[in-house]
């Protein structure tokens, strides 16, 4: 059921970004580099908003009713961005669509922590399905994010926006339903841990109506941030000091020295997925713009449009995700499997490789010619294989390292160091902007510069995590892992927790 939920999520939030920075430059008429600023303040939004949407979830709403609530926020986002008007920047249509913005990041920030955390509820902690599991999880995410890159994309560039973007708002419903309909399957997972207080009147209204009228309310003020980007980098500044201290004020007062170590662990993996997004998001803004503009995209005789590219990513997670999911079982119950820093440390080196193999098919033809689109697939196989090298790698070992009280604030930190990621891959999209450069060769060479430039510190990085892993593999204490006892209803049957019971993986 969580599958199909996440499933549609990720056709509406996928299809809406395979459109975006194309509509913005296209419909909207922003330059490349103010383009990829709104793409990147937009994207770090996004990822920013699990923190509250998690601790909401962690002290009150329950992941349950916290993710129901997202994808009401996403449902309305997603139908708004149906109003397009005639374009340009002087239409009272472009408030309408940073409105649309703003739910669509709201309804993520209630809904994306939450419903991963709750994929981790159906599972003991040193269970070696887990990563199995939540790479299975990822291939839910995956076939909505091809599914909406394709369809989405090729309604909007062929027959107009308002028909990609309605067909976003669709299938956002289609999750929503699925969740609603499925809830007895959860048995009782996910559920507030004080349901008394949620329905206590404060201020004439339910405590959990206060909730929700606060959600209504970070949506104003991301209408207004989604316009201000500037504002969204001062933010993510000083949030994340605030997020880092209190974290490890935390582990340091409230925890033993094994799981402090790992949260210690969980934060320096945090920290390697920060650079991984902030190339790997290139896909959507500056590659996106790259493959409209200078890749011969003419398959079979027809003029494949650019936005319909962004699900070669996803095809090749539906096609790879069960052999990695094997691979990763397989090698840990064998004790050969590479700890989570060294897959952290591969996957930099892959993504790396991706950018520095779209350079050489470039040259191989010169500059100022169309690039073969053969290369094109190349680089998202590379970036792909990175990714499941950390993303659901990344994902279990947070829900793992974590106490169960932290887990979704844990969460959010991660999808909080996601948002820096993407806000840094909105300014390495807007160095890209080729503005200044005159003629399409010296615009072109400009693109591939500065990815020849993050390509060779991609695999710089990736070496140097390979190098430390073994420390940060120390410090996540793998030997002292136990399943901790249940404490949420239905829980109880999953498994006793098993003496001396680890996970072979770091």
């Amino acid at each position: 059921m969580l599958f199909f939920a996440e499933m549609w999520e990720r056709f509406s939030y996928y299809g809406m970004r395979a459109l975006l920075v194309l509509y913005l430059t296209k419909h909207w008429l922003f330059s490349d580099g103010e383009a990829s600023m709104v793409y990147g303040a937009y994207t770090a939004l996004v990822y920013i908003t699990p923190v509250i949407g998690g601790y909401l979830a962690d002290r009150y709403l329950g992941q349950r009713k916290a993710v129901l609530y997202g994808a009401i926020l996403l449902t309305i986002g997603h139908f708004l961005m149906g109003f397009e008007g005639d374009g340009g920047q002087n239409t009272p249509a472009l408030d309408a669509f940073w409105l649309a913005l703003a739910f669509i990041i709201v309804g993520s920030g209630f809904l994306k922590a939450n419903i991963s955390v709750m994929v981790g509820q159906l599972y003991p902690r040193t269970d070696v399905r887990r990563d199995g599991a939540y790479t299975i999880f990822y291939m839910g995410i995956n076939l909505g994010a091809f599914l909406g890159s394709l369809l989405c994309g090729y309604l909007g560039e062929t027959y107009g926006w308002k028909y990609g973007f309605g067909a976003a708002g669709f299938g956002m419903l289609l999750g929503l339903v699925v969740f609603v309909i499925g809830k007895p399957l959860l048995q009782g997972r996910g559920e507030s841990s004080n349901p008394a207080l949620l329905r206590e009147r404060k201020l004439g209204l339910p405590f959990e109506w206060l909730l929700y009228l606060l959600g209504i309310a970070i949506v104003v003020a991301c209408w207004w941030m989604v316009q201000n980007q500037a504002v969204v980098g001062w933010a993510l500044g000083i949030t994340g000091v605030v997020l880092l201290a209190y974290v490890i004020i935390t582990a340091v007062v409230r925890l033993d020295r094994h799981a402090r170590d790992r949260i210690f662990a969980a934060m320096i993996l945090m920290i390697g997925s920060v650079l991984f997004w902030a190339l790997f998001e290139q896909a959507g803004s500056s590659l996106n713009l790259y493959t409209d503009r200078y890749v011969d995209r003419n398959m079979l005789g027809w003029d494949v449009p650019a936005s319909m590219f962004q699900s070669i990513n996803a095809l090749y997670i539906i096609l790879l995700a069960p052999v990695f999911a094997g691979l990763w079982t397989w090698l840990g119950r064998r004790g050969l499997e590479p700890s989570a820093p060294a897959k952290f440390g591969l996957a930099m080196v892959q993504l790396g490789a991706g950018f520095l193999v779209l350079v050489a098919g470039a040259a191989a033809v010169a500059t100022g010619n169309l690039t073969p689109v053969m290369f094109i697939f190349l680089i998202y196989l590379l970036h792909t294989t990175g990714e499941l090298c950390l993303s659901p790698v990344g994902l279990s070992a947070m829900n793992r390292l974590a106490p169960s009280h932290m887990a979704s604030l844990v969460m959010g930190c991660w999808f909080f160091a996601s948002a820096t990621g993407n806000f840094v891959a909105g300014l390495i999209a807007a160095a890209t902007g080729s503005e200044a450069a005159s003629g399409e060769g010296a615009a072109q060479q400009v693109v591939l510069d500065v990815y020849s430039e993050i390509g060779w510190i991609a695999i710089a990085v990736g070496i140097g995590f390979l190098v430390i892993s073994p420390l940060i593999r120390k410090l996540m204490h793998v030997d002292t892992l136990r399943d901790e006892e249940p404490s949420l209803p239905g829980q109880g049957e999953l498994a006793e927790p098993q003496a001396g019971g680890t996970h072979p993986k770091g």
